[in-house]
């Protein structure tokens, strides 16, 4: 019986990777064949013959996928850096410091998760155009920061929270101060959620098609998943299918590895920041 489950355990994870794996693998396939066949009525499931045309043409689209690359990459390491500093250094105020309206703020800073992300994209528009930061990869990062940070807020605060704080007072006893206590004690051990929240931003980042679209109208400062829709409207709404598949495949290749670099904190993360010491 046991052996049973076991085998049936296998088969049901074997079957959902499979599942899940098939749209990656078709972008793959996809991407390296040629244009006329990428764009083949009925699709073929392999390459006729492999070819890099599609890679080539994403270099000489528009600004070149160079720059949208870069721009991801800067808007993306801009939201990381923002978001767990903010969350960090907030998650440890609401664990550790008592003041007036604390449950109050804390509230409030999770209610921002109920409002509807695109109701407020015009008044944060407005409110940075009168900054000076419209159109700039600054202002987007920003906007970006502030939408991980209920979360990012609530996972650090959990964190906090699940160290005993006896950890921080023998190191303000062996001579530490409240910084460095912080440093070389609760920082340490949070590092996990740290992580989590890091990954988290760098995802959503990452992804992120509607905000780029909003407040950014330079060409020269678009993100990838904007590239990756002007791709598929580029010329009299045909879409090329091979350059499309070759952008997701590119797009992709940096979720997947900072995942599988980071899945084992990320999973210890979140079962931190779920439980409250």
């Amino acid at each position: 019986m046991r052996a049973t489950r076991t085998v049936l355990f296998h088969a049901v994870s074997a079957a959902l990777a499979i599942l899940f794996l098939f749209p990656l693998l078709w972008a793959l396939l996809n991407s390296l064949k040629t244009t006329a066949e990428a764009n083949q009525q009925p699709p073929t499931w392999f390459p006729q013959s492999l070819s890099l045309d599609n890679y080539r043409s994403l270099t000489t689209f528009d600004q070149g996928i160079a720059t949208y690359l870069w721009n991801s990459v800067l808007v993306s390491a801009l939201t990381v850096i923002g978001s767990v500093v903010v969350c960090v250094l907030g998650g440890f105020g609401f664990a550790r410091f008592t003041f007036r309206g604390k449950h109050l703020l804390f509230v409030a800073t999770l209610a921002i998760l109920m409002v509807p992300y695109a109701t407020i994209l015009l008044p944060l528009y407005i409110l940075l155009a009168r900054m000076g930061l419209q159109n700039t990869l600054i202002g987007l990062a920003l906007v970006l920061v502030m939408f991980q940070i209920p979360f990012g807020i609530f996972l650090m605060r959990n964190s906090f929270e699940a160290i005993p704080r006896e950890l921080e007072e023998a190191a303000l006893v062996d001579g530490c101060s409240n910084y460095g206590a912080f440093r070389h004690v609760s920082l340490r051990m949070v590092m996990p959620g740290a992580v989590t929240v890091g990954l988290f931003s760098f995802l959503t980042s990452w992804n992120e098609y509607l905000a780029p679209l909003i407040f950014l109208n330079d060409g020269s400062k678009y993100t990838l998943p904007v590239m990756l829709v002007n791709i598929r409207y580029a010329s009299y709404n045909i879409i090329d299918f091979g350059a499309l598949q070759a952008g997701v495949v590119i797009a992709m290749l940096p979720c997947l590895v900072v995942y599988l670099l980071l899945q084992r904190f990320y999973v210890s993360g979140l079962v931190a920041g779920a439980l409250r010491g």
